[in-house]
Order: C-alpha cells, then sequence, then structure tokens
C-alpha cells in the first residue's frame, strides 16, 4: 500500500526521500515528529507533570530534575519523580557488518538501520529516557553507555553518523559486551540484517532476555533479498567472505524465496520462543511502521 493512502505525513518517512536530508538529527526530527503527528495520542508514554515522589540522586541523572528546595534544607540532592514516568533505559544494537552496505536501490540496509537507531534514540530522548548504543561487526566498534545526560541525544548519532559497512557478523561480542556494561533492565533493541543462523542468533541474544529485559529484534532487509528479480544468471559475491556463486533466474524464482521464507519464519518463531519480539522490515517500507511496533512492545502490547 503506498504510503500517502494512510496519512500525508507517511510521505516523509520513506526512506528514499529521507535520504535527501542533510543530518541524521533532521532524519529523526523528520521520522518522528511526523509520526507523532500521526498519532491519536502522545507517544510520550505516561509522562505527566503530576508529582509522585522524590528519588535520591544517582551520578549521571539529569542536573535538571533536582529539587535545589530540598538541597537547600537538607544538603541532600534528591529528584522530582513524576506520575507515569518511565525511566526506561534503552539499548540500540547497530549491526554494521559489511552484508549491511547492499542496496538495490537509493537506500542500503545500513542507511535503513540508521535511520532507525536515530529515530528511536530521539524517542527516548523525548520521554526522558535513557539511551544508549553499541555500532558492532565481528566486533564492538563503537559504544556510547545510556545516559540521560545532557548532550546524549548528539553523542548518539554522532556515533550513528560514522558508522559504516565493516566486516563480517559476529553476534557474541557485542551482546557480551552489553551484559558487562549493563546496569539495570530495560530494553535492548538489535537492528540488523540476521545473515547467520537463527539458532546461533538467538542462542546469542537470549540471555539479555533472561536478565529481564524487553527485546527487540529488527530484521532490515533490501526487498531484492526477499523478492530476486533476475532476467539471466548473474554471479552474486558475499560482501563478508567473498565467495562467489553463479545463481540462475529458475533458482531465485523458487528455491531462494523458499530458503529466504524458512530463514525469516525460524528466526521469528526462535526469537519469540525466547520471549523477544520480532519484525522484519524490508527497506523500502515506510519508518512508522517500525515506530510503531516498537511502541506496541514499549506499551507492553505484545
Amino acid at each position: 500500500m503506498p504510503a500517502s493512502s494512510t496519512h500525508p505525513l507517511q510521505r516523509f518517512l520513506d526512506p528514499a526521500i529521507l535520504m535527501g536530508l542533510a543530518s541524521l538529527d533532521l532524519v529523526a526530527r523528520t521520522v518522528v515528529d511526523g509520526f507523532i503527528a500521526g498519532l491519536h495520542r502522545s507517544p510520550d508514554f505516561g509522562f505527566s507533570q503530576e508529582f509522585a515522589e522524590y528519588r535520591a540522586y544517582s551520578p549521571g541523572d539529569d542536573l535538571r530534575h533536582i529539587d535545589w528546595n530540598v538541597f537547600a534544607r537538607s544538603g541532600r540532592l534528591y529528584l522530582k519523580r513524576f506520575r507515569g514516568e518511565t525511566n526506561t533505559q534503552i539499548t540500540i544494537l547497530l549491526d554494521a557488518s559489511a552484508s549491511m552496505g547492499y542496496a538495490s536501490g537509493a537506500v542500503s540496509k545500513l542507511d535503513y538501520a540508521r535511520f532507525l537507531a536515530s529515530s528511536l534514540a530521539y524517542i527516548a530522548h523525548r520521554q526522558r529516557d535513557a539511551a544508549g548504543l553499541i555500532v558492532f561487526d565481528e566486533e564492538v566498534r563503537d559504544y556510547v553507555a545510556p545516559s540521560t545526560r545532557q548532550g546524549q541525544l548528539a553523542r548518539i548519532l554522532h556515533a550513528v553518523s560514522r558508522s559504516s559497512a565493516g566486516r563480517s557478523t559476529a553476534f557474541h561480542a557485542p551482546f557480551l559486551h552489553f551484559q558487562k556494561a549493563l546496569s539495570r533492565r530495560g530494553i535492548a533493541v538489535v537492528i540488523s540484517d540476521f545473515y547467520d543462523q537463527p539458532e546461533t542468533i538467538i542462542r546469542s541474544v537470549e540471555p539479555l532476555r533472561f536478565r529481564g529485559n524487553d527485546l527487540v529484534l529488527f530484521h532490515v532487509l533490501d526487498p531484492r533479498e526477499l523478492d530476486p528479480a533476475l532476467k539471466s544468471s548473474v554471479l552474486l559475491r558475499d560482501m563478508e567472505t567473498g565467495a562467489a556463486i553463479e545463481v540462475a533466474p529458475e533458482y531465485a524464482g523458487r528455491e531462494y524465496r523458499q530458503r529466504i521464507s524458512a530463514h525469516i519464519d525460524d528466526l521469528r518463531a526462535r526469537a519469540r520462543a525466547a520471549g523477544a519480539e520480532y519484525f522484519l522490515l524490508p527497506t523500502d517500507r515506510p519508518l512508522d511502521a517500525a515506530l510503531r511496533e516498537y511502541i506496541a512492545v514499549r506499551q507492553g502490547r505484545q
């Protein structure tokens, strides 16, 4: 269904159009503001100005929330908490392996993943949640610890913008890094093309779920990876290993489609069996669809 048939603002969420924007900050603002305008209610989930309680200050907390009147009387730092305030911690794990650089059109999988990661970080910033980022291929390439400190959104967007398609994918390293750095439960969002055996992927990410985290897997694929259109035999080369194979139209039209469908179905089933949420995102799909699915998990409508 064309994006414009559901809401006029969705044309700004088309990934190909977003490619023309100058910065990830502008991309994130455009996506999220357009998404919010299409909602019937605000995505600032449960946040209100109704005071609920005080909480002792912890290093890294936003100083703007300190009650200085209490400090003047007691000499101790306390933060005001409000009814419905979530204080969720969200860590975004962004796959920047070589295969993520593939694009059959204007938008590569990595571009799409960057747009999504930036939009999720922007939403977290609006909600005053602690957001963090891990960029990885076969090892951790960049890490921004979750925080609500001033300038955190800029730090995350800068790390996302300097990410580039690297080498092969290895899920063990980033998830081990995540577990070591984890200070409290929250939401872990993995954005990847998941080119590995589904059993291996889920075995790697399962421990995050066991520790009480909500786990969301966004499976980013190019439309031609889902539905290849070959008119003649072509030589396809693996972007990570360099291995090449000749593929005939008959294989692409029949056996390949069966294999990719089986891979997706297996990954989805294993993810849900492990208590994780799985979403398939072709790179030509408007980003508001991804945000709606994330928010469904965020609100507990599973």
